[in-house]
């Protein structure tokens, strides 16, 4: 069977089972402080197994991509070592929502297994999970039990907690769970060693295929587990493996889900991949590269698709980090010095075409990021080589070492990179630390590995201080199922506070409240949440200072709990900063319909941020925007604000009508099988969205863009503001441009007038530094003659009256050019500023050990301030000029 047949089988047979088939759900997550990725299949399904939301169906099932790189699971170091392990991998699951149980659940996989899939059955090994003590769980006889109609007794492992209870997370839903394990080693190995004693054992070719969780609790915060309202089936079965099994291969990496890609990545590098290739061997290294790249581009450009681009922070990060790892092991051992990994996407699109479209869709831009993202880190990756080489380079015949710039002692002999340079390297470059260790390898250098583990946890223990969240638990007042949210009718409601909880971040104490029924909009798509009051009848009044989305929840940011939390309240919305922010969302709206107007209907929202001052709109788009575009594309949302169009809005229509009618849905949101359309025009704008908006179109009242910029490769973004703030603007810039026709005197023509002045003032620019430049030739001649002799050195210090730091280097280097054997240092006084340049002859920098960066700092000191540079040149300033003398004397105890 191929992938595809693989897939299809699995789930035809549920769908004979009456489940119903939903979508896979985008890879990186919204609406979940807990996590920044989907890494199981039972994700977006969480709200509905901690009661927070009902299911579609009772019975569902899917195809989900997932990615595990980031938390608890974290699978990236071992992706590419060994067979089995990847970054973005496919859970095919099946749920059960309080319908069936361990019963069904346990009937169905051993069914589709052995029967449709026709594994052998002496092959399979299953687990239950054997209790614990610490826990006060009881063993899961009843698993053991179904088992056993099926599966031979010596075939039925007990697992422990680690294996056989599955969690996601430090909390949440969870509950003890089944694995199922495929022996494929050869048939004299299985006689001679038991495939049960290598179950969970870490061998890599007796491997978990299916895992069948049975939800039953709700881990809470300190650890408690609380039951869940009903009881769920959340099973995963990691479609990669299961194709390695189906297909008889020993790795994954060499089923058709992967091998067109390596195929085709051994053809551009010139190698050939040799699967079979063990640690140490010639085609190691080579065989895990192409391994990685064909793993971490599924990643990478999946992650891209749904909306997450490369950056420095959070889930963008750890994209950047994926990305760059697989650019390494490219340049480092396939010896592409020049971008190659982008040009993997286009193959992967079209292996996913019918699958995740998403990515097909968006293939152009995919690439075109991960493009840009390989050439800035290819370059980096040059920059930090040059590091490593000054971390490494010995002068004075190995009696001083080179460490960030300064010169330490170093005891012969022992060549060792410190953690702190390691650490350099990592964190300023990109340089994982294996990368680091290979390199001083070559050179016959070690690496301080304990300094720089040192130095990493250092900066985990800022990073989790700076982030660190104390989240309480949930404390229940009433038992409401369901929250209803009535801000697209009203700004103002009755309601009564659910449950609460609290929340200390950063030394700061807020509450969280959930109402039964809230006017209160949560941050989501871009519009920021709420902010109002929460007013009850005793006259106390508590401030809601944010509204965000947890779980399908809406919670309300508090600094305080009301006196009497159990009574009824009226939660408020603040009226004017909802309008603004609604002004501002419409016109959102109109400008993506305009800006596909005029730029063409490639560009599509790739972020945005509402709120009540502005808006910010992120697009795909690979040029500037002209300016006589951006005119154009303001013009047509102001037309569309002044027919005042009548704001059409729809909810609950079904997605595939929806989508069918030409509305435009956003690539990485999520959506339920019924949705909201927002609507300007039929024939103009007409958008899946969640968010409030005005009435009419002539409520923005007026539309004004104020910057467009470049965010990432492939991605612009365009920030605007409407109605006052639009109104301020105009009447500001109108009287900057009074002022300076009153200053020019009131020109016909001030534009002209202004270039006049323009001209004229480079002209008067280009005088002086031409009467500068005369001076410094001056100078040069008069301080060559005054140049010492002090052994084989040429010293020269001076003040010198030059007007600026260009005119002084000029001199430095003129005189660089003339003078042999030159140790030079000029100070100068600009405008009661002090500046020193040190300029040393570059056969002095290699015979003798001398350093421009280094003696400049140590002579900055005289005026109070920093400085460095390079070996051979280098700058410093300072903040007291009268030590400038002191600079002149001090220079000289360098030479000698």
């Amino acid at each position: 069977m191929t992938a595809t047949e693989i897939r299809q089988a699995f789930l035809d047979f549920f769908v004979s089972k009456g489940h119903t088939i939903v979508p896979s759900a985008p890879i990186v997550i919204k609406n979940d402080p807990t996590l920044m990725f989907t890494n199981a299949g039972m994700n977006q399904f969480k709200d509905i197994f901690l009661g927070e939301a009902a299911p579609k169906a009772p019975r569902l099932a899917d195809t989900q991509r997932c990615l595990r790189v980031s938390g608890k699971h974290n699978d990236l170091e071992e992706v590419g070592i060994d067979t089995y392990h990847h970054t973005m991998f496919e859970m095919l699951g099946n749920w059960s929502f309080g319908d069936y149980f361990k019963k069904e659940a346990i009937a169905w996989s051993w069914e589709l297994l052995t029967e449709v899939y026709k594994l052998p059955k002496d092959r399979l090994y299953v687990t239950y999970f054997e209790g614990d003590e610490k826990e006060g769980l009881e063993a899961d006889t009843e698993t053991y039990e179904l088992w056993k109609q099926y599966v031979a007794e010596d075939h039925i492992l007990r697992g422990n907690k680690k294996d056989n209870f599955w969690e996601m997370g430090e909390t949440g839903p969870c509950g003890p769970c089944s694995e199922i394990h495929f022996d494929s080693r050869p048939d004299n190995e299985r006689t001679e060693v038991s495939g049960a004693t290598l179950v969970n054992a870490d061998h890599d070719q007796v491997i978990e295929i299916w895992n069948d969780v049975f939800m039953q609790f709700n881990r809470l915060k300190g650890g408690v587990l609380q039951p869940l309202p009903n009881k769920h089936v959340d099973t995963g079965m990691g479609f990669e493996r299961l194709v390695r099994v189906l297909q008889g291969k020993t790795s994954n990496y060499d089923t058709d889900v992967f091998q067109p890609m390596i195929q085709f990545i051994a053809e551009k590098s010139g190698k050939k991949y040799n699967s079979a290739a063990k640690p140490g061997e010639a085609d190691w290294n080579d065989a895990v590269a192409m391994r990685v790249l064909a793993d971490h581009i599924r990643a990478i450009s999946f992650a891209i698709a749904d909306g997450q681009l490369p950056s420095n922070n959070k889930a963008g990060y750890v994209i950047r980090r994926i990305l760059r790892r697989a650019v390494r092991y490219s340049y480092q051992y396939l010896e592409f010095k020049e971008s190659f990994l982008n040009q993997l996407v286009p193959l992967l699109a079209q292996q996913f075409k019918g699958v995740f479209d998403e990515l097909y869709s968006q293939k152009d831009f995919v690439q075109k990021v991960v493009l840009e993202e390989e050439v800035a880190f290819l370059r980096t990756l040059s920059s930090g080589i040059r590091r490593f080489n000054e971390l490494t380079s010995i002068v004075n015949q190995g009696t001083f070492i080179k460490e960030n710039d300064k010169i330490i002692d170093h005891i012969p002999g022992i060549n060792m990179i410190s953690g702190k340079g390691a650490f350099e390297l990592s964190d300023t470059y990109g340089f994982p630390i294996d990368l680091t260790e290979l390199m001083a390898r070559e050179k016959g250098w070690t690496v301080d590995m304990k300094g720089f583990d040192a130095a990493l946890q250092q900066q985990k223990e800022r990073s989790r201080a700076a982030t660190a969240i104390d989240t309480g638990d949930w404390i229940v007042l009433r038992d409401d199922e369901s929250v209803e949210f009535t801000g697209y009718d009203e700004t103002e409601t009755i309601a009564h506070i659910v449950k609460y909880r609290k929340v200390t971040a950063k030394g700061k104490e807020q509450y969280q409240l959930v109402l039964d029924k809230t006017p209160f909009y949560a941050e989501s798509g871009g519009q920021v949440g709420d902010k109002g009051e929460l007013v009850f009848p005793d006259g106390e009044i508590i401030l809601v200072t944010d509204t965000k989305k947890e779980n399908g929840l809406i919670v309300h940011f508090t600094d305080k709990l009301p006196q009497d939390i159990d009574d009824a309240l009226t939660a408020i919305v603040d009226p004017a900063l909802r309008s603004q922010t609604n002004s501002n969302h419409s016109a959102t709206h109109l400008l993506h319909a305009a800006m596909k107007q005029v730029l063409g209907s490639h560009v599509n929202q790739k972020g945005s941020l509402v709120n009540a001052d502005y808006l910010r709109f992120d697009f795909s788009h690979f040029a500037k925007v002209t300016d006589e575009e951006l005119a154009q594309i303001e013009a047509i949302v102001n037309q569309k604000v002044r027919e005042n169009i009548p704001l059409k809005e729809e909810r609950s229509v079904l997605y595939a009508e929806a989508i069918s009618s030409g509305v435009t849905a956003l690539f990485g949101e999520k959506y339920g099988e019924y949705v909201r359309v927002i609507t300007f025009d039929d024939n103009f704008s007409k958008e899946l969205c969640g968010g409030t908006h005005v009435k009419a179109t002539g409520q923005i009242g007026f539309f004004k863009i104020i910057a467009e910029s470049a965010v990432a490769a492939g991605v612009r973004r365009i920030e605007a503001i409407t109605g006052v703030a639009a109104e301020k603007y105009i009447v500001t810039q109108n009287a900057l441009v009074n002022q300076l026709k009153e200053l020019l005197k009131n020109p016909k023509d001030l534009s002209k007038s202004i270039e006049g002045l323009l001209d004229e003032n480079a002209k008067l620019k280009k005088e002086i530094e031409k009467s500068i430049l005369e001076k410094s030739s001056g100078l040069k001649t008069e301080l060559a003659q005054k140049a010492e002799a002090i052994g084989d050195i040429n010293f020269i210090a001076q003040k010198v009256a030059l007007p600026n730091a260009d005119a002084v280097k000029n001199l430095a280097y003129q005189l660089k050019d003339i003078v042999s054997n030159l140790f030079l240092v000029l100070v100068a006084d600009f405008d009661g500023k002090p500046s020193i340049t040190v300029m040393i002859a570059e056969n002095l920098v290699k015979e003798k050990g001398l350093h421009a960066g280094n003696i400049v700092k140590e002579l900055a000191k005289e005026v109070k301030g920093g400085g460095g540079g390079q070996p051979f040149f280098a700058t410093a300033g300072g903040s007291d000029v009268s030590g400038l003398d002191n600079v002149l004397v001090k220079a000289r105890s360098f030479v000698g």
